[in-house]
């Protein structure tokens, strides 16, 4: 992946965390189910957003894990 594809799945994964998040904090309606499971989503989006940085951190030269050759 090349660095402006990185920043923009990073970028929309954190916007749609946090638009996800408003729909958390919404008031429910007594006696209406929600449809859209926003706990999961919102771990899915926030573990897509980490897996960036760790990429957006090897694109800029850094190392990640332990090499030991």
């Amino acid at each position: 992946m090349t660095l402006p594809l990185t920043l923009a799945v990073l970028a929309m994964s954190a916007a749609a965390a946090g638009v996800l998040v408003w729909l958390e904090k919404r008031p429910t309606e007594f006696g209406r189910v929600r449809l859209l499971p926003t706990t999961t989503l919102i771990f899915l989006c926030i573990i897509v957003a980490v897996v960036m940085l760790v990429h957006l951190v090897t694109l800029m030269g850094g190392h990640t894990g332990n090499r030991f050759y």
